[in-house]
């Protein structure tokens, strides 16, 4: 199992759409739309060297350091299989 996280989802989103707009986002919005492309990549990408699999976006997890962190409201977010 591989777990990814993304650290600079806010900021990503400020030099995509410019510091007001992202102003205007939750920061829980740009982590999901962050997700959401790199989840999409991921999957194009792994199908093309003919892997197969499943990859989820989740929330309520965390990694700190060299520990998984589990919060009280553990949810997949988004799955897909490929």
């Amino acid at each position: 199992m591989i777990v990814l996280k993304i650290s600079n989802a806010s900021e990503l989103m400020a030099s995509k759409l410019g510091k007001f707009l992202e102003s205007l986002t939750p920061a829980g919005l740009d982590q999901a739309t962050i997700e959401d492309m790199v989840l999409k990549k991921l999957v194009q990408n792994l199908q093309a060297e003919g892997l197969k699999g499943e990859v989820a976006s989740v929330r309520g997890l965390d990694l700190a350091g060299k520990e998984l962190v589990l919060q009280d409201q553990l949810h997949v977010r988004r799955h897909q299989t490929f």
